[in-house]
């Protein structure tokens, strides 16, 4: 997957913004709330959260380790790419964003115009 492919799909799922904090790291957002960031420099790695159960089975693969200052959270990072198909990318982006979704409140949802 590129840098372009992921963006793109990302900002398809509904509600999704993108934003540049920290200098540059691009970030998904559904709601104000995180969902996967991604450098703009090569190499190119991205953080996500994934399921608790899943956390550790997926840091013990290699090129994936748990993220910066996130890990506590069930982050983890994916230092490449390739390290991931486009389909499990697409799979765990998804699921990301779904998580992080379901955990907004319903004044964060009416005010970002997602419904309830």
């Amino acid at each position: 997957m590129t840098l372009e492919t992921l963006r793109e799909y990302c900002l398809s799922l509904p509600y999704v913004s993108e934003d540049i904090k920290w200098g540059n790291d691009l970030c998904f957002c559904i709601g104000g709330k995180m969902f996967c960031i991604t450098g703009l420099v090569q190499p190119i790695g991205a953080s996500l959260k994934v399921p608790d159960e899943e956390f550790d089975e997926l840091c013990s693969r290699n090129g994936i380790k748990p993220a910066a200052y996130l890990a506590r959270y069930k982050w983890i990072y994916v230092e490449d790419l390739d390290n991931f198909s486009v389909k499990e990318w697409k799979h765990y982006l998804k699921q990301s964003y779904e998580m992080k979704r379901e955990k907004l409140s319903p004044k964060l949802k009416k005010t970002f115009g997602i419904p309830l």
